[in-house]
């Protein structure tokens, strides 16, 4: 059964029949509808767009003769306000306005007769003469963010760093971690200089072996990947079981900056959704100096589950900080971040939900699988989805069945509520804050399970900006790095012995390949062209051989398993392709070599990625901007 209708919900439905803002059978859907999804009448004719959250605060207050609190005109006395109830008043809907002349405590409220507002009330203010005021549900959003937006943005930055600074990127290197650095290098220094040609034989033996292990490792991963028990998370009988009235309030983030040209699509992807529409809770999460964005996601006069959260203008300006702020403001059960330019698959939600019930309360995440939809646009396009293909598909379901840390992606990762604001939500010193993320989360005894569902969203088909976008991930994989090895002997002990080195193996030396790569390639070229008599005497017979099959089969391996992957999902027309992973790994390589001149002079930048570049984006706005004109 839905939520009892009150008088006060009548009254306002018959203000609104009234003025003929809503006929019967608009009516006749809404009630429907909230007995379905177990939501009021009023909440279902906002999230629909078939009225405005403050044509419903208009009807209320002429229906119950209350005044109505136009807090934008006349924001709430910011001395009646409490830090410490900001939670209250957000899900509640309810906050302090001003004093009235008789000196009563006026209260403006979304739904002034509630029960759990009328008790809150009560027990917050027991020896106050309370009155009472109607408002609309942006209202009380944008005075909380206006009171509150200084300690907000504080919080969104520092939080994390204040509890735990262990676990913070704000500070690259801690002095042990330099001291250590400094004193392998001198001792690597002093053995070149005393032994040369022993310390090259051994470090050449060393990362042949290195790259032998990765390869090993990356093979077990995409093997155990496969199977069919792991491949397979959420049935749709399992979907079809879930009741719409059993489901919970889902909070969608979409962090976004200078974005305005791809905020159709994000619109529509929410509106396909399979979930009851009165149960999203959508934040279009902006920064404050981003006027066009801002403007266009206005003129957009989108349904009633769409919120904009204006993010104070401060440094670090990332990702993270922005998602962590609007954190704040979250009121659903579960929480996901998608990009603006995502189109996930429209039972994710769902999917996300059955998973989660099933579930031990130890799986804090569930991260859907990414791909694109231009792959096939030109080189680029298409080797990032071969490698997102392995990655996803493969890789992260072979993590998560050997127990070992997932790095998250940057979107279309569902969170319990509770236990990321538990964690502390993200590090908004660190630019691949989702990896970060993922350690941080099996470091604190909690689980991370990969779902099958796939989000789609726009290949990076531009080399610069391809550059720019590796270059800050690897950076973040190297900030991930550090931060998680200041205690290693804890590290170990969280994770396990598999886990500890799956991290190393997963997080670290993907980053040393991408920086070792140029050298053994300048190695193999002098050998090529001044005769192997140069650098034999540092690579003895067996490493020779060893590095031989490293060579080829290793690679050859790697490229067999990014065909796999291209081949699973249908696209063998992809499978080629994979022969020019070298041209992509060379790319790698210029770009960690950015990331690393960057973690030094300015490890905390966000490198921006610009999306709707691509023509698929274009021509995929295009046809929601004539469906919707239609």
């Amino acid at each position: 059964m839905g939520l009892t209708t009150s008088d006060d919900d009548e009254g306002a439905l018959a203000q609104l029949m009234l003025r003929g803002r809503i006929d019967a059978s608009a009516l006749a859907k809404a009630r429907d509808n909230a007995t379905n999804w177990n939501t009021t009448i009023g909440e279902v004719l906002v999230a629909e767009g078939t009225i405005s959250p403050r044509d419903w605060a208009l009807a209320t207050a002429a229906s119950t003769g209350l005044p109505l609190a136009d807090l934008i005109a006349e924001a709430p006395d910011a001395a009646l306000l409490d830090a410490a109830d900001r939670d209250a008043y957000l899900s509640l809907g309810v906050l302090p306005w001003k004093r009235a002349a008789n000196g009563a405590l006026l209260l403006a409220a979304l739904r002034p007769a509630a029960p759990d507002v009328l008790a809150w009330a009560m027990r917050r203010y027991p020896h106050e003469r309370l009155g009472w005021a109607v408002t609309a549900k942006f209202d009380v959003l944008w005075a909380l963010q206006k009171r509150f937006d200084v300690l907000a943005d504080q919080e969104a930055r520092e939080a994390l760093h204040i509890a735990t600074p262990e676990l913070s990127a704000k500070q690259v290197i801690t002095t042990p971690q330099a001291v250590v650095g400094w004193a392998i290098g001198m001792l690597l220094l002093l053995a070149l200089f005393l032994a040369p040609t022993t310390t090259l034989i051994t470090l050449s033996a060393a990362i042949t072996l290195f790259y032998l292990l990765s390869f090993g490792f990356r093979f077990l991963l995409t093997w155990k990947g496969a199977h069919h028990s792991v491949d397979v998370s959420v049935t749709d009988e399992e979907v079809a079981a879930l009741k719409p009235e059993d489901l919970p309030v889902y909070t969608v983030l979409v962090p976004m900056y200078r974005e305005a040209e791809v905020l159709p699509i994000l619109v529509h992807s929410m509106r396909r959704m399979d979930y009851p529409l009165a149960k999203l809770d959508v934040k279009l999460v902006l920064e404050q100096d981003d006027n066009e964005t801002i403007e266009a996601a206005k003129a957009l006069k989108a349904e009633g589950v769409f919120e904009i959260i204006r993010v104070p203008t401060s440094y670090p300006k990332t990702k993270p900080k922005a998602c962590n702020y609007a954190l704040r403001f979250a009121r659903g059960e579960y929480i996901v971040v998608f990009d603006a330019e995502d189109i996930p698959e429209p039972d994710q939600l769902k999917k996300a939900v059955a998973m989660f019930k099933r579930s031990p309360q130890s799986v804090g995440c569930i991260q859907a699988r990414l791909n694109y939809f231009n792959r096939r646009e030109n080189f680029l396009t298409r080797m990032f989805t071969l490698e997102y293909s392995n990655w996803f598909d493969y890789l992260l379901p072979g993590l998560h069945a050997l127990k070992i840390p997932i790095p998250l992606g940057g979107t279309s990762n569902h969170f319990r509520t509770a236990v990321l604001k538990q964690l502390g939500a993200w590090d908004p010193y660190n630019v691949t804050e989702d990896a970060d993320l993922g350690v941080r989360m099996t470091q604190q005894g909690y689980q991370v399970a990969v779902m099958n569902s796939t989000t789609f969203e726009e290949a990076n088909g531009v080399w610069r900006s391809w550059i720019n976008q590796r270059s800050r991930w690897i950076k973040g994989y190297m900030q991930t790095w550090l931060v998680h090895m200041r205690h290693p002997i804890k590290l170990f002990r969280n994770l396990g012995g598999a886990g500890f080195w799956g991290f190393h193996f997963f997080i670290g030396f993907p980053v040393l390949t991408a920086l070792l790569n140029p050298v053994l390639w300048l190695t193999t070229a002098i050998g090529l062209i001044f005769g192997q008599s140069i650098v034999s005497p540092y690579f003895p017979e067996p490493i020779i051989w060893f590095a031989l099959f490293n060579l080829v089969v290793g690679n050859a391996m790697y490229v067999y398993m990014t065909m796999v992957a291209a081949a699973k999902r249908g696209w063998f027309s992809l499978m080629p392709w994979a022969l020019l992973a070298p041209i992509y790994w060379v790319m790698h390589s210029v770009a960690a070599y950015k990331a690393l001149y960057q973690l030094i002079v300015k490890p905390h930048f966000w490198e921006k990625t610009q999306h709707g570049t691509s023509k698929v984006t274009q021509s995929t706005i295009a046809d929601i901007r004539q469906q919707a004109a239609q």
